[in-house]
């Protein structure tokens, strides 16, 4: 493990005033975005479509900080021929890769789910910094119900991210780690800090004891938030006071870092809430709807449209590095807009 390149690299995903592009949707995740707007999906719009997000310059070049890709777009070239990974490094961002493959269901525990993809994932970290990733996600996702996580899901879940964020750093490879707690359901905000505390506090213990370098990793994680279906919405205060309270009793201060992940909260509110948020670690964004999703309307699949998508990309980009930073308002947003 060369220690310093990768403290060095996690200190760049979160240098201040820049956050993370997550542009990792699998295939089917992506063409049921672009369904929703009319989009054929073929492995060259869906080129296009990143490549015009890679290439919006104003974004890129003063916001992005890096970019998770999947496994087809990292492989994949512009339209001029040079890699997708060298526009993003054109812009000083830095290219990373996604490497879980997917949850599935957990044999014997109705309604939660595992993540796959540990088999093999050693040969396919090395080909991946080979085509210039160096840093990668998995993903784990919990959901809330009355008897659900269950410590054992947890507990499962957290010992396939210690085994790939140790393997990450054995390649060379920052690992950014993402326990998600899902805003899916009924549950009420105190429910949900309930039980982000307890999937961290299991996730820290299971990488602390496979020896992952703290300082060389990256937190994403959900922000605590009442479920869609609650009958009580919570406000940005109350949000950043029980998202920091969890964090503060499970999250050791020697993470290199936090990047909270929008979890289907829409642009505006993920701003709102990760402006208020703070603490000891670093913090950053790591969106992939709340940075997207407009853009993604109004380019249309439309060589035309690009430079007003991209305006838009940019001043969604810029109103989250704003927030990063506890200096986005509604007059920023206003005056953006």
């Amino acid at each position: 493990m060369d220690r310093e390149s990768i403290v060095s690299t996690a200190q760049a995903l979160v240098r201040r005033g820049r956050g993370i592009l997550a542009a990792d949707e699998s295939s089917s995740t992506i063409a049921k975005r672009f369904a929703a707007h009319g989009i054929e999906c073929t492995p060259d719009s869906r080129r296009d479509y990143r490549e015009m997000l890679f290439r919006a310059p104003h974004a890129m070049h003063h916001y992005i900080s890096g970019v998770i890709l999947y496994d087809e777009t990292i492989r994949q070239n512009a339209r001029n021929g040079a890699p997708l990974t060298k526009l993003i490094e054109h812009t000083g961002a830095i290219a990373g890769i996604k490497v879980d493959a997917g949850v599935k269901p957990l044999p014997n525990f109705p309604g939660e789910t595992t993540t796959e993809g540990l088999d093999g994932l050693r040969d396919r970290l090395d080909d991946y910094r080979s085509r210039g990733a160096r840093f990668a996600k998995w993903r784990a996702t919990f959901d809330i119900d009355a008897d659900i996580p269950s410590p054992y899901a947890v507990d499962v879940n957290a010992m396939s991210l210690a085994r790939y964020a140790a393997l990450c750093q054995d390649a060379g490879l920052v690992p950014i780690v993402e326990p998600e707690v899902l805003m899916d359901g009924s549950h009420t905000i105190e429910r949900c800090e309930d039980v982000t505390v307890f999937v961290l506090t299991t996730v820290f213990r299971r990488l602390y004891q496979a020896r992952v370098l703290l300082e060389g990793m990256i937190l994403k994680c959900n922000m605590v938030v009442p479920g869609k279906k609650a009958e009580r919405s919570a406000g940005p205060d109350e949000v950043a006071a029980a998202t920091l309270r969890a964090l503060r009793q499970a999250t050791p201060v020697a993470v290199g870092g936090i990047a909270f992940l929008s979890g289907g909260q829409d642009d505006i509110e993920a701003t709102a809430n990760l402006d208020r948020l703070g603490g000891p670690w670093p913090l950053t964004f790591s969106f992939s709807r709340a940075l997207q999703e407009t853009p993604l309307r109004i380019w249309a699949g439309k060589p035309e449209n690009i430079h007003a998508a991209q305006a838009v990309f940019a001043r969604r980009a810029h109103m989250n590095a704003l927030a990063a930073q506890g200096r986005w308002s509604d007059a920023a947003e206003r005056k953006a807009a």
